[in-house]
């Protein structure tokens, strides 16, 4: 029989040996309180490829000494889901472990929920589709639902580390040597998936003669070819990282889509989302702002996407925002002047709010006079009525000065000089 691959040796038998995850296995999460209660419940957990759903699944029956069963929603047929019953049946509870959970079918999904939902079957059923689109809500609205997040670099490299000491299921057995280099590009060409960057660490072991001292040395170029990936020289925690970020940022403020995209580009190769999708939503709101108000949102929803999709299709959505925000008008006058009115409270210019906007909707408001003299706008013909609102001590101060770099703020600036006027 042929030796099991790597990634699957090398799947963990408990929930201590869990890499990564810990917003659901981490002490006083959600999973790892069923554990404790020795309470496990039917549950659905999805995330991209090599987060280690079915892993993890498995680790949780093992941890809780429940017999299990692995099927496959679109490979195994109803007789098999019918025979894991029967041994449920048998022995009291069984875990049913079902990939690919979004294409049950409807024949094979009638017939799990009734043992379901008596608990019989205790369902973990993983997916790299978002459940709420893909998987019937009968079957949703009895599972918890469970998000698994790609793994950071760090933990990548704790797993690689982990492997190549192990004797047992690992690569212990062989002398491997893996340079900071290659250490590195497998953890980050890896995108997050374990399963890729364990294949690939195989494939460097395997493919690689020792050397005359019995060693395996595996350098850059070695981890290059088996990940099939080539090294992009960018240190995520360096200062490099922060100059092709601020390079970002400013390329965008600047209006200049060519070199925007570029530094997108080399944020994309270093597989850093978080960084690109932080840096965007900040420039839609500082740099673009009341320029092309809905900037703001398309950015998110690009993320958003971005996220879901992970790379390498999170670049559509990126690229499409990047070149929106890079080309859109710019105003930063909201938030500078929200900054003003911040240092002016922080140095003491506050004062009193005046009489007539103090809340006015309880007992005895009318005899402390708050609220007698407020005028209410909608009752004039315009929508506006000349009144004071800042307290007496800074009511003629100015924060807010607007400029007509998009239609949005135009408009806004319109409005805001016919207010002015009337004002005098």
């Amino acid at each position: 029989m042929k030796q099991q691959p790597l990634a699957f040796r090398m799947r963990p038998q408990h929930i201590e040996d869990i890499i990564g995850q810990s917003h659901l296995v981490a002490e006083g999460k959600m999973i790892r309180r069923m554990v404790d209660a020795k309470r496990l419940a039917s549950m659905i957990l999805h995330g991209p490829p090599g987060t280690g759903k079915t892993s993890m699944a498995m680790a949780l029956a093992n941890s809780l000494q429940l017999r299990f069963k692995l099927l496959n929603a679109v490979v195994d047929k109803k007789k098999d889901m019918e025979i894991a019953v029967e041994e449920a049946k048998m022995s009291g509870q069984l875990v049913l472990i079902l990939d690919e959970v979004h294409r049950l079918d409807k024949g094979k999904q009638d017939f799990l929920l009734p043992h379901v939902e008596s608990n019989l079957i205790t369902l973990i059923g993983c997916t790299t589709s978002n459940p709420y689109h893909s998987i019937n809500p009968a079957i949703r609205s009895r599972c918890h639902l469970f998000e698994l997040h790609r793994l950071h670099t760090e933990e990548i490299k704790h797993a690689l580390m982990k492997t190549i000491t192990d004797e047992t299921n690992g690569l212990g057995q062989y002398d491997t040597h893996l340079t900071a280099d290659a250490m590195d590009h497998f953890a980050l060409s890896a995108n997050g998936d374990l399963r890729s960057a364990l294949n690939g660490l195989e494939l460097a072991v395997f493919s690689t003669p020792e050397s005359e001292d019995g060693m395996i040395y595996i350098d850059l170029s070695i981890a290059e070819q088996c990940m099939q990936k080539k090294s992009f020289s960018h240190d995520k925690d360096g200062d490099a990282h922060y100059d092709v970020l601020s390079a970002f940022q400013k390329s965008i403020r600047g209006s200049d889509v060519h070199a925007a995209l570029h530094y997108l580009a080399r944020l994309i190769e270093a597989g850093d989302l978080d960084s690109i999708a932080r840096r965007m939503i900040v420039i839609a709101y500082e740099d673009i702002g009341l320029a092309n108000p809905q900037a703001g949102p398309r950015a998110i929803a690009a993320v958003e996407a971005a996220e879901r999709l992970g790379f390498p299709e999170a670049r559509i959505p990126l690229a499409n925002a990047v070149v929106e925000l890079a080309l859109s008008p710019k105003s930063n006058t909201a938030y500078k002047a929200l900054d003003a009115a911040l240092s002016d409270i922080r140095k003491g210019k506050s004062g009193e709010v005046p009489k007539h906007l103090k809340d006015a909707h309880y007992k005895g408001a009318e005899k402390l006079g708050h609220g007698i003299e407020y005028k209410y706008p909608h009752n004039y013909e315009s929508g506006w009525v000349k009144q004071q609102y800042l307290p007496d001590s800074i009511k003629n101060a100015v924060y807010y000065s607007p400029k007509k770099t998009g239609k949005f703020e135009k408009g806004l600036s319109q409005v805001y000089e016919r207010i002015e006027q009337q004002k005098k």
